[in-house]
């Protein structure tokens, strides 16, 4: 375990691709007061844009990235690599030839617990980690909590890191012409994220009163379903399906033929998709295909833990919804491999038997899951707004 960035002390680290905007080179500042020698790789105008100096630009072929990062460790003595997301190409690569040269490598993710965490494990995250997911390893722990220190959602930095993120990228890909990004890097990237300002506040309007009616009049009757970000590794790395609109027909079907007649299905938009897809058209058509149009809602903006709070069950791929679903004390099916899902967490039979399951997830269990995470996994903040600390407020799984 560690406790602060003491643990990196007198290391020499290597930074990979880390989140859209400049925490890499803050942490590499960071690093640079506990006496660690910090490098950095950047792959396109965007990892250029926020890390300009001091860094190498690769410029070459996926085929030649194993034996280039191989000769660049050794060379450097690299102790530990990090990096944000362990399902991106490049990431892949580079455990693998960590492995091989006896680096140790540290993997950064949106947090386990949100709003106010981000995680930081070894080797790798969400299917990747190493988190125990036999529900006796928690039997023998006690619920320990920890201090936080609160962070106003960052929606307005990391849309505006996004877009100039992007923006670079696509305007220096002749510098960088080999590499591919894990989802559109475009210069009208841009145009989505204000979309999306701008549909938050026409859904505002559009949807007022859906949570009133859910909340009081289908109060512990419906079925939430939130969505995932289609580009996410959550969707094509980490479950069957190939897009979210697998989901969605396999969701739909399911309901159809074994919910209960009186139950609604209520599907609800991934915040940060809101300006790149709308499931509208497609789940209206399916709805009016199997008949089920009155029992079909789709969903923005409204309040999730209200929701959750009086929802009946809850269906969803990975998604950090989970958590809070449980912690609400209602039934959860999820159809990929979440570090939560597990025998007294979620429901582990068929999805056609959930609908009509009156099983429960254990509180107890909740909790000391729930404490284990936030002390092996997760620091306290975000990676869009820097935080006047010097040290990372919580434990890190770490050897």
């Amino acid at each position: 375990m560690i406790n602060s960035l003491k643990a990196f002390a007198n290391k020499r680290i290597l930074l990979l691709q880390g989140p859209v905007g400049p925490f890499f080179y803050y942490l590499s500042k960071d690093l640079g007061r506990v006496n660690s020698t910090v490098f950095k790789i950047n792959f396109h105008g965007g990892d250029w844009l926020f890390y300009p100096r001091k860094a190498v630009n690769y410029r070459n072929t996926l085929d030649e990235w194993p034996s280039f990062l191989e000769s660049f460790l050794k060379k450097n003595r690299i102790d530990l690599i990090l990096l944000f997301g362990d399902c991106r190409s490049l990431h892949m690569v580079a455990r693998d030839v960590a492995v091989k040269c006896g680096v140790q490598v540290g993997v950064f993710e949106e947090g386990y617990i949100r709003p106010y965490y981000i995680t930081l494990e070894i080797t790798g995250v969400n299917a990747n980690s190493r988190i125990p997911k036999n529900p006796d390893f928690y039997g023998a722990l006690t619920t320990t909590s920890s201090k936080i220190q609160s962070v106003n959602p960052p929606f307005l930095f990391s849309m505006v890191w996004a877009m100039v993120y992007n923006v670079f990228g696509s305007l220096c890909r002749p510098f960088f012409p080999h590499y591919k990004h894990h989802r559109s890097l475009s210069i009208f990237d841009g145009v989505c994220w204000l979309k999306s300002f701008w549909r938050k506040q026409i859904y505002k309007i559009a949807e007022c009163g859906f949570q009133n009616f859910l909340v009081t009049q289908q109060d512990k009757n419906f079925f939430l379903i939130p969505l995932q970000v289609g580009s996410d590794a959550q969707i094509h790395s980490h479950s069957k399906f190939n897009n979210v609109r697998e989901f969605i027909v396999e969701v739909m079907d399911s309901f159809a033929q074994f919910a209960p007649p009186e139950t609604l299905l209520v599907f609800k938009q991934h915040p940060l998709e809101r300006g790149y897809s709308d499931h509208s058209e497609f789940i209206e058509a399916k709805s009016k295909y199997l008949n089920i149009s009155e029992r079909i809602m789709y969903i923005h903006d409204q309040h999730l833990p209200t929701l959750l709070s009086h929802a009946r069950g809850c269906v969803l791929i990975n998604s950090t919804v989970g958590l809070s679903a449980i912690f609400h004390g209602i039934i959860v099916k999820n159809m990929g491999e979440a570090i939560y899902d597990m025998p007294g967490l979620t429901f582990q039979g068929e999805l056609k038997d959930f609908w009509t399951s009156s099983e429960k997830p254990d509180h107890n269990l909740y909790e000391k899951f729930y404490n284990y995470v936030i002390n092996a996994t997760q620091i306290n903040g975000n990676f869009y707004r820097r935080i006047p600390t010097k040290d990372f407020q919580s434990g890190v799984l770490w050897e």
